[in-house]
């Protein structure tokens, strides 16, 4: 998903549509369907002469080279950007430093995602009552415990084709070694398709290029998990 890209342009908040503000859509359908710029103009609350909360907050993703930038500016950097003082500043600097502790919890905390059944254990339960395939991206530290949390990619597997953008973008955030795929299949049967597996060997290759591992695929589907690396589809 890239920020921005093709919205229509909104003076303000009011002209939106009640269904297509961040916070409204947040509430409704949750944080992981929204985008970078999204969910730092919640945190920024309001928008400033000319430009709406949205724009800002893409402006600013923009000035500071993305979330990347983002995560390394420090509240300096963010009280020269335009449209933030040191209020907002103050609470996207809090907002970021929530994200890095925890990132830094113990290893206790951190879920151990070495095996698909550990995958199936921690994912199983969110894909209950699903009717459409849901991707998300496990980020891996060294030892196989989880980074952050997943990201959901939008755009099923099967309906449309993941994007390696969309895909590494929060393993490249939290600088991690590997990843990890799972979608569900409503159907219940957990064979993959064609299409699982051509996206999976793209993936899998643009990984390559950007030295982080798409270790496993595991798909989830009635009681039932097929992972890639056990059946020697794609990994072997």
């Amino acid at each position: 998903m890239s920020d921005g890209e093709g919205a229509p342009a909104y003076r303000t908040m009011r002209e939106m549509a009640t269904g297509d503000r961040p916070r409204e859509r947040l509430l409704q359908h949750g944080p992981d369907t929204l985008s970078d710029a999204d969910l730092i103009a919640i945190l920024l609350g309001s928008g400033i002469a000319g430009q709406n909360v949205v724009e800002v907050a893409r402006s600013l993703l923009a000035d500071q080279g993305g979330l990347p930038g983002l995560v390394r500016a420090d509240t300096k950097a963010l009280q020269r950007a335009r449209g933030l003082g040191p209020a907002r500043a103050a609470q996207l600097a809090a907002a970021i430093e929530l994200g890095r502790r925890m990132q830094q919890l113990g290893p206790e905390a951190r879920p151990m995602m070495r095996s698909p059944e550990a995958v199936f254990a921690h994912f199983a339960g969110r894909y209950i009552g699903k009717t459409k395939e849901e991707l998300y991206v496990i980020a891996l530290d060294t030892r196989g415990r989880m980074l952050g949390a997943p990201a959901r990619v939008h755009g099923a597997v099967n309906s449309v084709p993941a994007r390696s953008i969309d895909v590494f973008r929060e393993a490249i955030v939290n600088e991690a070694i590997s990843i990890l795929l799972v979608h569900n299949h409503p159907s219940g049967d957990p064979r993959p398709s064609p299409a699982d597996l051509t996206v999976t060997r793209e993936l899998a290759a643009a990984g390559k290029l950007l030295g982080i591992d798409v270790i496993d695929h595991v798909i989830i589907g009635a009681g039932v998990y097929l992972s890639f690396r056990e059946q020697s589809y794609v990994f072997r």
